[in-house]
């Protein structure tokens, strides 16, 4: 197979291969363990390969052969109606585990498979057909005209606003009814979305900054940051997929419960008129500093409301209007308050930080610091020192 190498073949090359071989990784890691963000991953580190081929084999001279260029013509490598979709969905599956594709998921892969019939109409009457270039008259690439590259990039613009919006729901969520929230906070998730939003950034500038974009030997330096940040998704992909597997706790999405018929962010009305809000508050408190459920790692809103035998609205509601927290840091308060009294009577001598936080309901050791640090102001180190304990 004919390959012109130098730097700029060569260096892409190397970026190539690296994706075709953690898509594979992920896609066995999601076949063995069905797990359906591997999957997604998978396609859109392939898709960022496949992404750089019109550029890596454009160096390596594959526009200058005939029987290559036919090739390089006639192939749909770049996607760009794909990626974005890919990027989407693999932030629901991870977020939810429960989720499933159904026909109306259909509708976001429309402007792809339209991509793809085009292409094929092309390939059709150029090469079968008529036997010689008609569509490609011009002898230029279609994967690389101005209007489909402006098209994916507003796709791609759209679906990360998505994927952020989805993220930000869940998060509110999980702050809402969970008392564990920092453990499926899916950091990955956020880092994800800020490479994602890096290569778009830099796609803009690059076309803003760079006079002779619309030359083929013009845009290397901004496939190169595009295969450095494809490689860091890669890495940083796959290894969230090893920590997921090595905490079986906290699944990969968390399912909320919806046991009671109306969201928790729905208007109270009947049951906040049957018990005045600061009544809910004392017997809130009440439950928490006599049976001190907040030792429970995995206390949730539902736990609590059916400890008070009433739904998690009024709770949610009252937390948030009385204390002025959210459910997830109303218990960690509880939680910090009940580090600080294991401190004042002399434990932090017979057990570590650590054992204490445990002890009292935090997860870990990262959460229990953040959680101190939020309601003291200084750290658990700091506080001891302050109070000479």
């Amino acid at each position: 197979m004919y390959f012109s190498y130098n730097d700029k073949s060569s260096i892409l090359l190397i970026f190539f291969f690296h994706a075709v071989v953690f898509s594979a990784l992920l896609l066995k890691k999601g076949l063995e363990q069905n797990k359906k963000d591997c999957f997604w991953l998978a396609s859109f580190i392939f898709l960022g390969g496949l992404y750089i081929c019109p550029f890596m084999l454009g160096y390596a001279d594959w526009y200058g052969e005939p029987g290559y260029r036919a090739f390089m013509f006639f192939f749909p490598f770049q996607q760009l109606f794909l990626i974005g979709p890919v990027f989407f969905f693999h932030t629901k599956t991870r977020l939810n585990s429960d989720f499933k594709f159904s026909r109306k998921d259909l509708l976001h892969f429309v402007p792809a498979i339209a991509y793809l019939i085009y292409t094929l109409i092309v390939f059709v009457v150029d090469k079968l057909i008529l036997d010689e270039y008609y569509f490609y008259a011009d002898q230029r690439d279609k994967d690389l005209a101005f209007w489909y590259q402006m098209a994916g990039l507003i796709s791609m613009l759209f679906y990360l606003y998505l994927s952020l919006k989805y993220y930000s729901d869940y998060r509110k969520l999980s702050l809402a009814q969970v008392s564990f929230a920092d453990e499926i906070a899916h950091k990955w998730i956020k880092h994800f979305a800020i490479a994602f939003g890096l290569i778009l950034i830099l796609r803009v500038l690059f076309f803003i900054l760079n006079p002779e974009w619309g030359q083929f030997g013009s845009k290397y330096w901004y496939y190169l940051c595009f295969s450095i940040l494809l490689m860091y998704i890669s890495i940083a992909g796959y290894s969230s997929t090893l920590k997921s597997a090595l905490n079986p706790k906290f699944k990969p999405g968390v399912k909320f419960s919806t046991s009671d018929s109306r969201s928790i962010s729905e208007p109270i009305t009947s049951s906040i008129e049957e018990v005045a809000l600061d009544q809910w508050k004392d017997r809130i408190t009440a439950l928490f500093d006599q049976e001190e459920v907040f030792r429970n790692p995995n206390l949730t809103l539902t736990d609590v409301a059916d400890k008070l035998n009433t739904n998690r609205n009024v709770v949610s509601k009252a937390i948030n209007q009385e204390f002025k927290l959210n459910f997830n840091d109303y218990v960690n308060q509880k939680r910090a308050e009940a580090v600080i009294d294991q401190l004042k009577k002399g434990q932090h001598h017979r057990s570590t930080f650590l054992g204490l936080a445990l002890d009292c309901g935090f997860n870990s050791k990262t959460t229990f610091n953040r959680a101190f640090k939020k309601y003291t102001g200084i750290t658990p180190k700091q506080y001891i020192s302050q109070n000479e304990l």
